[in-house]
């Protein structure tokens, strides 16, 4: 078992240990646990390349999504339709001091289900809504988890949604049954965060400059083209998930790569979907005028996110070729299921505490869990990616180490010129994050 402990314990070793210029660097690990794994695994040179371009392959959608899908977002944001769409909530829900917070949660979720990514979210519309939300009475800390809460759910929710999408890949499943799922567990976790947030007001009527002028119908008789590309996308996905309308099939004969490793992601329905809004996004004036500072930007916000994501993508070629999954998978089969799911949550949970991030949590241990999970233990694929998303999900967000958290408080500390404490508001998060934890555990021991 030492070729499976040594490359494990170097990985953890770099990316949470506070070591000199290295410590914390996830790629670093990423790539220092694959270099380990073929030389420990007696992988020669060849093979080794091979590996590594069946691993990035194994993961190669959720790299196209997370570029084509932030290049998606950075055009919504120059179009204005997030803008548009805090104006509807905040006119249908806005008249009352638990509305306009509604609102501004649902905003942000609604955000990160199409911008696919939580600081994306929070950064567009944060802006937006942190003085209306300290009008309400509401401490800085208060303002900070109801941006929090609305951009972590937004981030999970379909039909945009890393976490789901990188779990399928890594167990192997197709992705539309965990995130039928997921659309329920989600608005769950929605609601949940709105009866979190709720407590905290406390005054009985709004201001008045907080009352919306316009009517929904007014809004979208002056903006309806903003929703254009949001309607396309949802129009695809609604028709694909929930009728099995395949409307994108008409690009597969001038998409000929189903079968090319890696550039195969671009026959991802979901990738077709983004790439389509984004073309209709393009069709306004006014976007394309910023097609330079899309593209800059879009690409920007996920270089590292991609760079780990093919190191990540090596050193899961690096496990499978070296033998490495088949020996953790065989040294399991003795042990306890109950112990083998718990501990393997707990690893998950403890892993996104101390990164800060659900994509390391999954890319560091799914390789491994997943074949267990679904061989050893008899959890249907499906299960497993579900429960995974969630408790990276949960990881993420617990304290100490919260990104999205860090970004929050950034942007509320600034607007309002007050110091916020970052670690209050995750704990003021916890119901959400022991929530998702919780169905996490509840998909894996396959209570429903």
């Amino acid at each position: 078992m030492w070729s499976v402990l040594i490359p494990v314990a170097a990985l953890f070793l770099i990316i949470l240990t506070p070591l000199p210029k290295i410590g914390g660097e996830v790629r670093l690990g990423l790539l220092t646990a694959a270099i380990l794994a073929f030389l420990l695994g007696g992988v020669g040179p060849g093979t080794a390349v091979l590996a590594a371009v069946d691993g990035i392959d194994r993961i190669a959608w959720v790299i196209g999504l997370s570029i084509f899908g932030s290049i998606y977002a950075q055009s919504q944001v120059s179009l204005g339709t997030m803008d548009t769409v805090l104006n509807i909530f905040r006119a249908l829900f806005g008249h009352s001091p638990n509305g306009l917070v509604a609102a501004v949660l649902l905003t942000l979720v609604l955000a990160g289900s199409l911008l696919g990514d939580a600081i994306a979210s929070v950064t567009v519309i944060g802006v937006l809504v942190v003085l209306s939300l300290a009008e309400l009475g509401l401490t800085p800390e208060q303002t900070g988890v109801v941006v929090l809460l609305g951009g972590i759910l937004g981030s999970i929710m379909p039909p945009i949604t890393q976490a789901f999408f990188l779990a399928s890949s890594l167990v192997g499943t197709p992705v539309d049954p965990v995130v039928n799922i997921g659309y329920f567990t989600v608005s769950v976790g929605v609601i949940v965060g709105l009866f979190t947030v709720w407590r905290y007001v406390h005054i009985k009527e709004l201001p008045p400059e907080l009352i919306p002028e316009r009517s929904t119908g007014q809004i979208l008789a002056q903006e309806w083209p903003r929703l254009l590309p949001l309607i396309v996308l949802a129009g695809i996905v609604v028709l694909r998930s929930g009728f099995k309308v395949e409307l994108l099939k008409v690009l597969d004969p001038l998409l000929p790569f189903a079968k090319t490793p890696i550039l195969k992601a671009l026959t991802n329905r979901i990738i077709q979907a983004i790439i389509v809004a984004t073309m209709v996004a393009f069709a306004f004036r006014d976007v394309r005028r910023d097609t330079a500072q899309i593209f800059r930007k879009g690409l920007a916000a996920v270089s590292k996110t991609v760079q780990i994501q093919l190191c990540a993508g090596v050193m899961i070629g690096a496990f499978y070729a070296s033998g490495m999954i088949d020996r953790v998978v065989a040294f399991t089969k003795g042990l306890a299921p109950a112990a083998v799911k718990l501990g393997g949550a707990g690893a998950m949970l403890l892993t996104g505490m101390l990164t800060g991030s659900q994509t390391t949590s999954q890319n560091t241990l799914m390789p491994f869990l997943g074949p267990i999970l679904t061989h050893n233990l008899g959890v249907p694929p499906v299960k497993v990616a579900l429960g995974a998303a969630h408790l990276a999900m949960a990881g993420q967000s617990m304290p100490p180490v919260c990104l999205t958290t860090f970004v929050v408080v950034g942007i509320v500390g600034g607007i309002l010129a007050k110091k916020v404490d970052p670690v209050r508001v995750m704990l003021m998060a916890l119901p959400v994050t022991v929530y998702f934890a919780l169905v996490g555990l509840a998909a894996w021991f396959q209570v429903f």
